[in-house]
């Protein structure tokens, strides 16, 4: 098996190349994914996060109120590390879990947005970064996922350096390109990996 962590800045497309890898053939493990699945209605993470916060951070259905606990969590530093002393180790043990259900030889791609910010990348055998240049990110933002200039530069800003991004970086897949290219760049990087994969098992 090979353990691949996945990354790359807000709109730099690292979801468009999770998606051509797993077309390849990875496994995909998605942190956010899952970050969702263990605070659910009826989970034991969503009990945990009403009794730390309250009941205000549910909405009518019960469900958890995203927004409001973004707004109470990420204006203080100690709410957040009791919110991640949560829902960190719920998520550490599904990805575990998943992982463990893969096949001897697959190629395990962990899509984790704050992998260089947390300091994760030695848990993997390799770690790719997906990269684009600022305008580029930028752009995305504003016209696909209609966020305000300002919204999209404060999002940027609150991640890690392309810079700090590409230092951890064993393969980089450079992103400033049409989705053709993007595709036939990935192909290569699927080559690379399943060569190591095969390694691994030998």
């Amino acid at each position: 098996m090979l353990k691949v962590g996945l990354t790359g800045g807000i709109g730099a497309g690292k979801s468009e190349v999770s998606r051509l890898l797993v077309r390849c053939g990875a496994v995909l493990i998605d942190a956010d994914r899952i970050a969702r699945e263990v605070v659910a209605p009826g989970t034991p993470g969503l009990a945990a996060v009403v009794d730390a916060f309250g009941e205000d951070v549910l909405t009518a259905d019960g469900s958890l109120d995203r927004p409001r606990l973004g707004s109470i969590v990420f204006a203080d530093p100690e709410k957040l590390a009791v919110l991640n002393s949560i829902v960190h180790p719920l998520v550490g043990a599904r990805s575990r879990a998943l992982e463990s259900a893969a096949p001897e030889d697959a190629v395990v791609v962990h899509d984790v947005p704050l992998l260089t910010e947390n300091g994760l990348a030695a848990l993997y055998d390799l770690v790719i970064v997906v990269d684009a240049d600022t305008d580029t990110q930028l752009d995305r933002l504003v016209r696909l996922r209609g966020m305000t200039e300002e919204d999209a530069r404060a999002r940027m800003a609150a991640q890690a350096t392309r810079e700090q991004r590409r230092k951890i970086a064993d393969i980089v897949i450079d992103n400033d390109v049409p989705l053709p290219e993007l595709e036939r760049r990935v192909q290569d990087v699927w080559a690379e990996l399943t060569r190591r994969a095969r390694q691994s098992t030998e």
